[in-house]
């Protein structure tokens, strides 16, 4: 159990709020970024054509930019990824959520996840630039997601996530807590998908969870206990 200290101001931090519909506009991306500056969001999860826009939006302000990479299937070559990852910094991304190739790692081929993986963190690690793996353990059993950790930690990577919010029902308490058991210290751990109210994201921090990946922050953090 998390001891840390739990108020709107520290969860509004934690939160990775999500743009990433296909139908998100310019206009969108504004709104959200706004939001985020605005409430204190810690970052801002957009799409890849939204990097600069949304870098230019945030720059003045305490609320960071990380980028999908691969999304939302992982079945993009891992030359691709790594170009992605590399035009994404070029934009001004501080972060980054690749998808783990899931048909890859469903077939056994450990070795092909962990090089695609590492082709990604090698663009972001000499930039200083975070990785996140999407991990879609809503696909997975609860001994493959701890599997797909391991490769995740082994390929360099800073955080596993539990999910795209596009297959399956997202983050869960099982899985999560089997990633949080796994990394155990070498990488951090966003629960993602299906956090739509204060308690739900509340239980993930009790639970020791690092980041939260949302879509709601106003309706979450307006949810929260009165003087909280």
């Amino acid at each position: 159990m998390s001891e840390r200290e739990i108020t709107k101001e520290s969860v509004a931090k934690m939160m990775d709020h999500a743009v990433l519909k296909p139908a998100m506009t310019d206009d969108d991306i504004r709104r959200n970024a706004a939001l985020c500056a605005a409430r204190g969001v810690g970052n801002l999860c957009v799409r890849p054509t939204d990097t600069a826009l949304a870098a230019t939006l945030l720059k003045d302000s305490a609320t960071t930019v990380a980028v999908v990479v691969g999304f939302p299937h992982g079945a993009n070559r891992s030359e691709v990824k790594a170009l992605e990852a590399r035009l994404a910094i070029e934009d001004g991304a501080d972060e980054l959520d690749m998808v783990m190739n899931i048909g890859k790692f469903l077939s056994g081929d450990d070795d092909y996840v962990r090089r695609d993986i590492a082709a990604v963190v090698a663009e972001a690690k000499p930039h200083g630039v975070l990785v996140k793996v999407i991990l879609e353990t809503a696909l997975l059993t609860l001994d493959q997601v701890a599997r797909a950790c391991e490769l995740a930690i082994q390929a360099g990577a800073d955080f596993v996530k539990t999910s795209t919010g596009f297959n399956g029902e997202g983050a869960t308490p099982e899985a999560v807590g089997v990633m949080l058991e796994r990394c155990a210290g070498r990488a951090k751990v966003k629960p993602s998908g299906g956090i739509r109210d204060w308690e739900t994201a509340v239980r993930y921090v009790r639970m020791g969870a690092d980041r939260l990946g949302v879509s709601a922050s106003d309706k979450i953090l307006d949810g929260a206990p009165e003087g909280c």
